[in-house]
Parts: C-alpha cells; structure tokens; sequence
C-alpha cells in the first residue's frame, strides 16, 4: 500500500470512492450528499487551503482523508479541520483509515500546521491523537448538532490552548448538514 498526497487527475475516482463509502454505510442519499461535498471540495477550495491523502493498492484508490482550512478571526494559528474521511467497504477493519490519518496529521505537522480539528466519532479519532474539545475552546463554524463529537490534537510541541474568535470554514463545508 502506498500513501499519495494531492488529488489532480484522480478526482472521479476519489469523488467515487467517497460516494460508495457512504452509499454502503449510511444510504445512497447520504453518499450522494457526501460525494458532492467531496467534488466540492476538490474542485472549489484554494489549493492552500486543502490537503487531499489518500491510500493505494494495486493502482486503485481505497483509502481517502481532506483537510480543508478553519479559520478563527482572532488567532493565528494555522488549523485544518477533517471532513470527510472514507475506506472502501472491502478494505475497512484493516487499520487502512488509521495509517492513513498519521500520515496525513504528519504531513500537516510537516507543512507548519498548528492544530488539526475534526467533528466526529471520538473514539475513532482518539487512536490517532484527537481529544474532545469544547466549543469554549474552538466556536465551530456552524452550531454542532453532536457537541461531543468535536475534537482537536495540537501538531506542535505546546498543549492547544483555546483558540481565539469565531471561526469560519471553506464554502463546501459551511453548510449546517455537515455538523
């Protein structure tokens, strides 16, 4: 298995494996809703405001995580948050997503990022650093419908202290459904 970073000329395929994922998982709305949102993603956000990993083998895509920046008025940390993360139905329960999230969060720690964010199922994410975070401590673009899901990790040598304003996210995200 090989770890790629970027996503220029694989965008179908990582907007497909998105769309399986979650067609499998939740529903074929939900796929449709989540492939869209990838297809946004992809094709909307400044290139310096996304990072796209993913995982390989045998020259197919199984394994796809995006980073999108969150911005908060007040601070200057740089801090990506991660939405959405998706394995190929076959290939889930293989550690695949979790190897793929440390090397996504190294290549953040690598690329000067700060704090990496993410809103979801917390017992997932704590394997690979996330800790629940109130929203004293980072306000959520959009009100969170599962408060406890939202979780930060700082990617520096300091503990996250709060961070400072309101925050707003990338345009394919700011929409309530997503959180």
């Amino acid at each position: 298995m090989e770890f790629l970073t970027g996503h220029k000329g694989r965008e179908a395929e990582i907007i497909d494996l998105f769309t399986s994922t979650f067609t499998a998982s939740e529903g074929e709305e939900e796929g449709v809703l989540i492939g869209e949102l990838v297809r946004n993603l992809l094709g909307g956000t400044a290139p310096e405001d996304l990072f796209v990993f993913t995982a390989e083998e045998d020259g197919a895509i199984i394994g796809g995580i995006v980073f999108s920046r969150l911005r908060y008025e007040q601070d200057q940390r740089t801090v990506f948050v991660l939405a959405p993360v998706a394995v190929a139905p076959i290939q889930q329960g293989k550690g695949i997503g979790q190897r793929l999230l440390s090397h996504g969060l190294a290549a953040l720690r690598s690329a000067g990022v700060d704090i990496a964010m993410t809103y979801g199922d917390p017992n997932y994410y704590r394997k690979v650093g996330f800790l629940p975070i109130s929203e004293a401590d980072a306000a959520a673009p959009v009100p969170l419908n599962h408060p406890e899901g939202w979780l930060a990790q700082s990617l520096t040598d300091r503990a996250m202290a709060p961070l400072k304003g309101p925050s707003s996210c990338v345009e394919a995200l700011n929409n309530p459904v997503f959180w």
